[in-house]
């Protein structure tokens, strides 16, 4: 009788729902990391240890992928050969600059429309949304004459105003949906104890719609950090960002297996490192305005 009572309330634990949940989510934990985790190891091997794979059903042959001598040959062909460091610079000033730009933009443009009374104010949103939707191949060819008539091309501004371009309405956007769940009465408290709107939007407003604003900043970084088109079209040879680095480790000689392994680490890491650190603001962020009363 005992035991039969312990089966029971082991089968009451472990539903076959949750065991089923639980095997899906293995595959694809080690499906996702699996790449990255090949990518890491080969960027600290040397080419011919990074090929070398077991034959199929040769399990023992499997454990020599984790037997070997690490090396930082590949980062030093990366960084002395190919002149690796301007690229990664490039990507950072552009990237962060342009989530600056694009975030203060746009949370005073969202707490305008979120506040505001227009009469087409539900219009005035869906276009500046609309804007973000469009593919970039669609407008690269008027931005590239354009930003050729301004003389911004191969420039590290006018990318930086490319990608402002487009993070700006996602951002707004996305704001705005913070501001909209703020609820009014606070302000006008405020506004009752003597504050300006100044004063509203900066002390309560913007504190209480912070994880958003995070929120939004981290995703308009990821967006530049990991764009290619415009960095290989507007941004040219002085302005080329590690994703357009990365093509150019492929030549009709040869493919710079090794180089390639590392420059995509570097691409990789510093986003996940800095997803890591403010993931609490992030998961909040993208949370709080998805909900309507």
């Amino acid at each position: 009788m005992a035991a039969t009572s312990q089966e029971t309330i082991l089968k009451k634990k472990t539903p076959i729902g949750t065991i089923i949940t639980v095997i899906v989510l293995v595959i694809w934990i080690v499906w996702t990391l699996s790449p990255l985790f090949i990518t890491a190891i080969s960027s600290i091997k040397t080419t011919r240890e990074a090929f070398e794979t077991p034959e199929y059903g040769d399990w023992k042959g499997a454990i020599n992928i984790f037997r070997f001598k690490p090396t930082l040959v590949h980062f030093e062909t990366l960084f002395q050969i190919e002149g690796f460091g301007p690229y990664i610079w490039h990507g950072l000033v552009c990237s962060l600059s342009s989530a600056i730009i694009a975030v203060v933009l746009g949370t005073l443009g969202a707490y305008g429309l979120s506040r505001g009374k227009f009469k087409q104010e539900a219009n005035i949103s869906f276009w500046i949304i609309s804007t973000r939707m469009a593919p970039a191949v669609v407008v690269i060819v008027p931005l590239y004459y354009i930003f050729r008539r301004l003389g911004i091309l191969a420039t590290i501004p006018g990318l930086i105003v490319a990608y402002t371009t487009f993070n700006l309405p996602f951002s707004l956007w996305l704001i705005k949906g913070f501001f909209d769940d703020i609820p009014v009465e606070i302000e006008e408290a405020a506004f009752v104890d003597g504050d300006t709107h100044w004063d509203v939007f900066r002390k309560i407003a913007v504190p209480l719609a912070a994880p958003g604003i995070v929120a939004s900043f981290i995703l308009c970084v990821l967006i530049s950090w990991n764009d290619f088109l415009f960095a290989a079209v507007i941004g040219g040879h002085a302005a080329k960002t590690v994703p357009v680095g990365i093509t150019e480790l492929r030549t009709t000689v040869e493919v710079l297996w090794g180089p390639i392994n590392t420059a995509t680490i570097i691409l990789i890491i510093p986003m996940i490192a800095l997803g890591i650190l403010i993931r609490k603001y992030l998961i909040q962020g993208l949370t709080m305005g998805a909900v309507r009363e």
